[in-house]
């Protein structure tokens, strides 16, 4: 049951928040958070997603909002470290902000920057880690097959445990996959799974192995579920530069997934120089806890963002609730 949008924007507040480090161009991000019966939620699509691919992340904030929660099997999630794509001086210091986590996300494929900038960055990754760490690199699709393959080849003696998005589509990941199977270094699908019409098309192709699923782009907690249960891969769960809130979202997800063989991309609130709660979900021991967060009333009126944004994430909100309640008449 879809709730009015005045029970949504009755409580909502939109926060402006500074990051550590720029961060998929970023260096401030916004969030829409918001109350309902079960809790605080998040709505925080990147602003240059149209009304469509938006109203995916109002839906999940929606269900986490109002719906039970499911059954949880773990309390805490093992989560990595994400490294932005840094000169490799500051990797050190990245790192030290994701205490006790074993594994690290690392950016690679930043326009502006060379596949030797990549290398530098993921040698200083392995250096902090030393040889027990974990080390996955993210291209976000920026790569053509051959530039992956290249990539790949170069990065490989550090001992990747998975390539993340090497390229764009579907048919490239696949090809790519299959260039590299000999190497053993397995190819995992972001945006292949959310922002696809058919999430599940990289698995039925055979294009990927392991899926990376977030709860806000897929439509919420048990949208998600549903999709990694129907993959027959492995799945990482994963966040999108989400607030707390947001990523208890993801906590959830994790929580309730019978099996989570990988480290979870749920400890991103340590990229974030300020957060909504006093109380972040932050690393400890690598775990994230499995929580509810609410917010601080102090922090929603230090961070708020100005009239002019605000105005303009109310006016996304109505017409992504209205995108809704055209998709809900049609079911």
């Amino acid at each position: 049951m879809l709730p009015s949008l005045s029970d949504i924007v009755a409580t909502a507040r939109v926060v402006d928040l500074p990051l550590r480090q720029r961060f998929r161009g970023l260096t401030f991000r916004e969030a829409l958070v918001f109350e309902g019966p079960r809790g605080w939620t998040e709505f925080s699509p990147f602003v240059e997603y149209d009304d469509v691919e938006a109203a995916s992340w109002l839906s999940a904030a929606i269900d986490f909002a109002w719906a039970a929660d499911p059954a949880l099997t773990r309390s805490t999630v093992r989560v990595n470290a994400t490294v932005p794509a840094v000169a490799p001086e500051a990797v050190a210091g990245v790192l030290d902000t994701f205490a006790g986590c074993r594994t690290a996300k690392v950016k690679v494929a930043e326009r502006g920057q060379t596949l030797a900038d990549d290398v530098a960055r993921v040698r200083a990754v392995r250096d902090h880690l030393g040889v027990e760490g974990r080390i996955r690199i993210d291209a976000n699709g920026l790569w053509n097959v051959d530039e992956a393959e290249h990539a790949i080849h170069a990065l490989a003696g550090f001992d990747l445990e998975y390539v993340e998005q090497p390229c764009a589509t579907v048919d490239e990941l696949g090809e790519i996959r299959e260039r590299v199977r000999y190497m053993g270094i397995p190819i995992a699908a972001d945006e292949s799974v959310r922002k696809a019409s058919d999430p599940l098309e990289v698995a039925r192709l055979g294009a990927a192995d392991i899926l990376i699923v977030k709860a806000q782009p897929l439509g919420g907690v048990r949208a998600a579920l549903a999709i990694a249960a129907n993959t027959g891969l492995p799945v990482v769960v994963s966040s999108a530069l989400d607030t707390s809130i947001g990523l208890s979202m993801g906590a959830h997800l994790a929580a309730a997934l019978p099996e989570l063989d990988f480290d979870c991309g749920l400890g991103t609130a340590s990229l974030l120089a300020a957060d909504v709660t006093s109380e972040p979900l932050l690393a400890v021991d690598g775990h994230i806890e499995v929580r509810r967060v609410e917010p601080d009333a102090a922090l929603l009126d230090e961070f708020s963002a100005d009239a002019e944004r605000t105005a303009w994430w109310l006016d996304r909100v109505e017409r992504c609730h209205a995108q809704l309640e055209i998709m809900m008449s049609h079911a």
